[in-house]
């Protein structure tokens, strides 16, 4: 094990604000950029987690904290802003060394997003209102929202801060306590997160933390008979695994998961800008996010010009060292990852798809000689039923279509069974107005790329997941309604059991 990163040569859970080691099993963790193992997992086993679920249940049940003011909660989530904002090289650098994506993305934009979020729901807590009914003569009913209870989070390891971040600054900001699960791939960050969010005034019990594999320590979590809801980011077949485990308790469930999301441009578009765009939305991140425009439909017009600057654009991309923040493209996740994304080349070519560019690994010099790195790639496929076009890669893999009309372009556009997010690019109107209503999924993009508002509800349509994140989105999850109904006189009630 390589200690040239100086980390602790064991990442432990954190329960009540105290390391908890688990007893079982050790996990290896890597540094994609090298291949080498840098540390090691402590896995959290079911006694683990039914330590920190009963932690976040005392801090619900038996503290003030679900009860705090208004005013009280907002200064705390903009503390844990600040906090990460004071933080972000240290948890940029710690990211980059379980995820392999350039500091420059890391610090940026993921962390900067990650503070943000706290901040947003500090200023969201006062903008809340509630429901006052009175339309029945002689009473009035007051509608209010109190906090669910324990949630289980559970985070992604492609984008491990900044989406875990959102889950937890709304889990908070409503008054709950939680138990977060990263992936066993990328604890890094998010063991110094939690450190940091202690740091910043969280009481003992509300947040905690426990690491391990999703068919140990996150079945463990989704089963507890402690945990009252369940939000959860990765791929589809674990978000069924995970809704079919929820649904014998009655748990609510809200799961974002899978995408192969179209990016259509229409010869009208602003050619230079979708170009740019496309480029960013396939291989930004290392090409592994689930809003990645994977699929670039084209009108066949522009299909030929705008395929060979695409790909005289990707072999330009600057491949290496992940720490530096020149870097454009780093290392996928891990190796079984890499290969994975990679299999999809001699797959395409089966269908008989054309390779454009890329299609093999990245060979770096020195220490990263041994990282996993590939070349940014891009196929033409036959028809919009390859494979390529259908399947998740999750990878700096981007598959061309071309279209003549809008009717085909939709068409290609939904026939997909995810439905996360699409792009369209067109500065004809009603091109635009059609496509934003006819795309089957729960985000459109138009002319613009990976643009997020965090009023405004993010989540797929299909089995791209179920529920949504955002704004009042996010408190409709993270709350329960009550109604409380009083007569504004004293009311005369019918009597029964008397002898008169």
């Amino acid at each position: 094990m390589t200690t040239d990163f100086n980390l602790a040569p064991q990442i432990s859970s954190l329960i009540a604000g105290q390391d908890v080691t688990g007893r079982s099993h050790r996990i290896p963790v890597y540094y994609p950029a090298t291949g080498r193992q840098i540390t090691e997992l402590a896995e959290a086993d079911a006694h683990d987690v039914d330590l920190a679920v009963a932690a976040a249940r005392r801090a619900f049940d038996k503290s003030d904290w679900s009860r705090w003011s208004i005013e009280r909660r907002q200064n705390l989530l903009m503390a844990i802003n600040a906090k990460i904002l004071d933080h972000a090289d240290e948890l940029a650098r710690l990211e980059c060394l379980n995820l392999g994506v350039s500091m420059h993305e890391l610090r940026d934009r993921q962390i900067k997003r990650a503070a943000y979020n706290f901040r947003f729901f500090a200023e969201y807590l006062g903008q809340r209102k509630g429901d006052v009914y009175d339309q029945i003569t002689g009473y009035r009913s007051i509608v209010i929202r109190e906090p669910v209870g324990v949630a289980a989070l559970i985070a992604p390891w492609n984008a491990p801060t900044a989406l875990a971040s959102m889950k937890v600054a709304a889990t908070l900001a409503f008054g709950n306590t939680c138990v977060l699960k990263p992936s066993e791939q990328t604890p890094l960050a998010l063991r110094r997160f939690v450190e940091l969010l202690h740091e910043a005034g969280v009481p003992d019990g509300v947040i905690n933390l426990v690491n391990g594999r999703g068919p140990v320590t996150g079945e463990a979590l989704v089963a507890h008979p402690g945990v009252d809801l369940i939000s959860f980011t990765g791929g589809t077949e674990t978000g069924r695994r995970i809704m079919t485990s929820a649904s014998q308790r009655l748990k609510p469930c809200s799961l974002e998961l899978g995408g192969k999301s179209a990016n259509v441009i229409f010869a009208s578009a602003d050619i230079d800008r979708a170009l740019d765009a496309a480029l960013v939305s396939i291989y930004s991140n290392n090409g592994q996010q689930c809003l990645a425009g994977s699929r670039i439909l084209l009108e066949k017009s522009i299909a030929d010009d705008f395929i060979g600057r695409f790909v005289d654009r990707a072999q330009k991309i600057h491949i290496g060292d992940p720490m530096l923040d020149a870097t454009e493209l780093g290392p996928l996740g891990s190796a079984a990852h890499r290969d994975r994304v990679l299999s999809y080349v001699d797959i395409a070519r089966n269908e008989g798809a054309e390779l454009l560019t890329g299609g093999a690994r990245a060979t770096l010099p020195g220490d990263l000689a041994g990282g996993y790195f590939m070349q940014p790639t891009a196929v033409l496929a036959p028809s919009n039923r390859s494979r390529v076009c259908q399947d998740e890669i999750f990878g700096p893999f981007a598959a061309f279509l071309t279209f003549d009309t809008y009717d085909q372009a939709m068409e290609m556009a939904n026939d997909t069974e995810f439905g996360l997010v699409s792009y369209v690019w067109s500065d004809h109107l009603p091109s635009i107005e059609a496509a934003s209503r006819d795309l089957r999924s729960g985000v459109v993009w138009v002319n613009t790329t990976m643009t997020r508002d965090l009023r405004t509800p993010f989540g797929g349509y299909k089995n791209s997941g179920v529920g949504r994140e955002g704004g009042a989105y996010s408190e409709d999850f993270y709350t329960e309604l009550k109604t409380i109904t009083v007569p504004q006189a004293p009311i005369t009630v019918r009597r029964i059991g008397t002898d008169t």
